[in-house]
């Protein structure tokens, strides 16, 4: 099983890794696209202006586009740990132990608009580019990626069990063929339901750790959701897609 991930805006500074090289990193066919977007986030750096307007930034979040153009020299850190916000800290890594932690850094994999994708232990720097930035070259972040990234995520798809926990961003950044997708819902004391926003993230997270670190190796939605279940979360299916249901 893969459990694919989105990324945050928010990254942690700093690490104790050599700065980025694109060979140390996994899907080496993603290598190209990648020194590309690389490069014209560096060179877009060096105009202040400029990459506020393509990255939607503020003047107070110039440290973001100093990020950028640190990219080539900047320390590295795996990426699981580069990310921060709501779902990572929600699936707390870090807390694992023993097989589980092994477990885990094998089965999660992060969407991320700069890299296509990244193994949990891959070293990345801190950066910022969202899937909906907009950089001079022109096309869209998922035009320049899905001729890449499409055929990587369906040879994943073909060896293993691919659960989806991408927003829709990032998921048209590359399809991924036959996988389990998820979606949180809030109930209503009336039965009502409607998507969650603001803890979608939180839940997916939740949902993530279980996966990471069950024993267990699903061979379908159904197989999913029972995980999900054993560990006390209430999950419906449809398919391929799985609803976590929570209190809203």
């Amino acid at each position: 099983m893969l459990v694919l991930l989105p990324p945050s805006e928010t990254k942690r500074d700093g690490g104790d890794g050599p700065p980025l090289r694109l060979d140390a990193l996994s899907f080496p066919e993603l290598g190209g696209t990648r020194k590309e977007l690389a490069d014209e986030l560096v060179e877009l750096a060096a105009d202040p202006a400029a990459a506020r307007t393509a990255l939607g930034l503020s003047p107070r979040q110039d440290d973001e586009i100093a990020r950028n153009a640190a990219l080539w020299s900047a320390p590295t850190m795996p990426a699981l740990h580069r990310y921060t916000g709501v779902l990572y800290d929600a699936l707390d890594v870090t807390t694992l132990r023993g097989a589980a932690a092994a477990r885990a850094r094998a089965r999660l994999a992060v969407g991320s608009a700069l890299f296509g994708l990244v193994r949990a232990d891959d070293p990345i720097p801190a950066y910022r580019l969202s899937a909906g930035s907009a950089l001079p070259a022109g096309g869209t972040l998922a035009a320049r990626w899905r001729p890449a990234l499409d055929p990587v995520l369906a040879g994943l798809a073909a060896e293993d069990l691919v659960v989806d926990l991408r927003s829709g961003s990032y998921a048209a950044l590359g399809r991924v063929p036959g996988a389990v997708t998820v979606t949180v819902l809030a109930e209503k004391p009336d039965g009502s339901r409607g998507v969650v926003s603001h803890f979608n993230k939180a839940h997916k997270g939740a949902l993530a750790r279980v996966l990471a670190g069950s024993r267990a190796e699903p061979a379908d939605a159904a197989g999913v959701a029972a995980i999900a279940r054993r560990a006390g979360m209430r999950v419906e299916r449809r398919g391929s897609a799985l609803e976590v249901i929570v209190p809203g």
